[in-house]
């Protein structure tokens, strides 16, 4: 018997709304929360349980949080903000929400992590990796990641994605007509956002708790290919690079796809351009 049947989605942006339509569409009982009052409606009209909750360092600000949190699996779709004291911050931004989970129903957690926990090593890195991020939003990641892998009264699967991509984010726009950019030669570690709805499914479906995982899709093309195509697609100013390789890593996915027998739908991101709208 399957151990999760209700899902709290803590997070329904850009990710988390098409991840929750999904999610309803298999039948599974979906709450989700925003911090604005405008979007409740859009969560209600999709068939999702809204909320309206905001994590902050000190609280968790919202109502009804016991009716939330009472579900089998909470998702968390939070990335660290970009502040000065963002290490101290989502760091305490998780502890609140630790407390909160361990008076509450949840036996797994599905965190939503980043490969910005990982430096720029010169090679293909993989989850076992232990050398520490250089950026302090990969630290407060990791910070994290060791809070909740830590915690007894429920099960946490971590995924790091790499740069998101997908519908309303196409790259095209990110560096077009930026001159004499840096890593002109360095691969891109990206990742298809129906690549990502696929497989945090998948890892539902096939109950792969306890782990982490790494989501990449599988080829890389340098930043200079892949920007000036992106760039071109949109006719927007080409953007110019700088020759030299730099600083560079590889995010290997073989872990992710060998546990859930993954093929991904969008391996390659320069063919994946082809499939995002240009609107």
């Amino acid at each position: 018997m399957k151990s999760v049947h209700s899902i709290s989605i803590l997070g329904c942006g850009w990710l988390g709304l098409p991840l929750a339509e999904q999610l309803v569409k298999k039948g599974f009982s979906i709450k989700g929360s925003v911090t604005k009052a405008e979007k409740l409606s859009v969560l209600k009209e999709k068939g999702i349980i809204p909320f309206q909750l905001e994590l902050t360092d000190e609280r968790i600000i919202g109502e009804k949080l016991p009716d939330f949190f009472h579900s089998d699996l909470l998702i968390i779709n939070i990335p660290p903000g970009r502040r000065a004291d963002v290490i101290y911050y989502h760091k305490a931004q998780l502890q609140q929400l630790i407390k909160a989970l361990i008076e509450s129903t949840i036996k797994q957690v599905l965190f939503i992590s980043s490969s910005a926990v990982y430096p720029d090593l010169n090679r293909v890195v993989f989850e076992t990796e232990t050398e520490e991020p250089l950026k302090d939003s990969g630290k407060a990641l990791l910070e994290v990641e060791r809070l909740l892998w830590d915690q007894k009264k429920f099960t946490t699967t971590i995924i790091r994605f790499a740069g998101l991509i997908g519908p309303d984010r196409h790259p095209g726009k990110f560096l077009a007509g930026k001159q004499n950019i840096a890593n002109g030669e360095a691969p891109v570690n990206l990742i298809h956002r129906d690549d990502c709805i696929a497989l945090i499914s998948e890892i539902i479906d096939q109950e792969a708790w306890g782990e982490i995982f790494n989501a990449c899709a599988d080829h890389h093309p340098s930043r200079n290919s892949f920007y000036t195509a992106a760039a071109k697609q949109l006719a927007l100013e080409l953007p110019s690079f700088a020759a030299e390789e730099g600083k560079f890593k590889i995010i290997n996915s073989d872990k992710i796809k060998k546990r859930l027998k993954y093929s991904f739908k969008f391996p390659d991101p320069l063919i994946s351009l082809s499939h995002l709208p240009t609107g």
